[in-house]
């Protein structure tokens, strides 16, 4: 949502090969299989709007062709030799003015019109502006609720998610497992303010950001407090740990996708999720995830854990210029995952923990 700030001068906090010249993936990847491949992309925020800007003013937003620029990535997933198995989109589908001008019903079906012009399944993460839009009893019912394309683990019921949070998992591929985590369980967006659940979650926004504008991170020692981000409930971390468990003990690698980044080195401080330490904790007490995808921050970060879990905030289409792109294809072999960026979307090699790799 917000645009990520960054001292000048700042280190550079990627541990990860750039490619420049974007070769295709194949001739770096001669001494592993291709296994499967899947697509990303982030923060359309369609609004039938002129251009504007950010909130600081300092970034252009280009309302109207971030629906060009999604035509254009599913023209490349369609045409592509190895389609993907899905593709993730990252939260953020439509723009917070829409609410305003009325037209919220009218964009959704606008992009998801588009959307259906995809070949493979599409995965929708739930971000803050969907929250600006609509209500969360509103989405549950709507398309964007894609929990529908689960797999479930028969015998497991430990490894069933709760109706009270939207977070599923599925498996694109054997021995890979996808989890969509609900970033906004705990958040006063899209919430009834007469519900339990809200006085309970101002209680905890308030706790730290004593603020007359809760949008403002202004002077807060956790940044992350502020009203457009959110947070895990204890019950959807404990559903997780549930997951997780079963992927280590039946050697599965893991990726996690979420609206709202959860590491602090690959990420601005204010656009990090409320209590992003225990989702680390319930990650890192387990050995099968090897990346973790989030959207939110629109000029996207990249970091590789002490774990080995790499952090990747996908750049935001809404703050892609029309002359550019902003999507990536993500490619995956048994010894790493290679993300083929479009546009402002670097390429990046993001190799498994030596314990993580398949022995082939």
């Amino acid at each position: 949502m917000l645009s990520r700030l960054r001292h000048p001068g700042a280190p550079q906090k990627s541990r990860v090969e750039v490619m420049d010249d974007k070769p295709s993936p194949g001739p770096l990847s001669e001494t592993s299989e291709f296994l499967f491949s899947f697509g990303v992309i982030a923060d359309i925020q369609y609004a039938d709007l002129e251009d504007g800007y950010n909130f600081q003013g300092n970034r252009r937003r280009y309302y109207r062709h971030s629906l060009l620029h999604l035509q254009g990535a599913i023209e490349h997933w369609n045409t592509e030799g190895s389609p993907p198995r899905c593709v993730l989109q990252l939260g953020d589908i439509i723009d917070g003015y829409n609410a305003q001008y009325k037209a919220s019903e009218k964009s959704l079906e606008l992009v998801m019109n588009t959307f259906q012009m995809l070949k493979v399944p599409v995965h929708h993460t739930w971000g803050n502006h969907e929250f600006y839009n609509f209500s969360r009893n509103y989405l549950t019912n709507s398309k964007l609720n894609t929990k529908f394309l689960e797999d479930q683990i028969v015998h497991h019921p430990e490894t069933v998610p709760s109706e009270n949070y939207y977070a599923y998992h599925f498996v694109p591929f054997p021995q890979f497992r996808f989890i969509l985590l609900d970033a906004y369980d705990l958040s006063v967006l899209g919430v009834d303010q007469s519900s339990a659940k809200y006085q309970q979650c101002l209680k905890i926004l308030k706790g730290h950001n004593p603020n007359s504008e809760l949008n403002s991170p202004q002077g807060l020692s956790e940044p992350q407090f502020v009203q457009f981000n959110g947070g895990f409930s204890q019950e959807q971390l404990n559903w997780l740990n549930e997951v997780l468990t079963f992927s280590d003990t039946n050697q599965e690698k893991v990726v996690i996708v979420s609206h709202l980044p959860i590491y602090p080195e690959a990420s601005d401080s204010v656009c990090l999720a409320w209590n992003y330490r225990d989702a680390l904790a319930v990650i890192w007490s387990h050995r099968c995830v090897v990346c973790f995808f989030a959207g939110h921050t629109h000029d996207g970060g990249y970091s590789e854990d002490p774990f080995g879990v790499h952090h990747v905030n996908l750049e935001g289409v809404i703050e892609t210029a029309p002359d550019s792109q902003a999507f990536g294809t993500v490619y995956v072999y048994p010894d790493k995952m290679m993300l083929k960026g479009r546009g402002r979307v670097p390429d990046r090699i993001m190799n498994y923990k030596r314990e993580n790799a398949f022995r082939c």
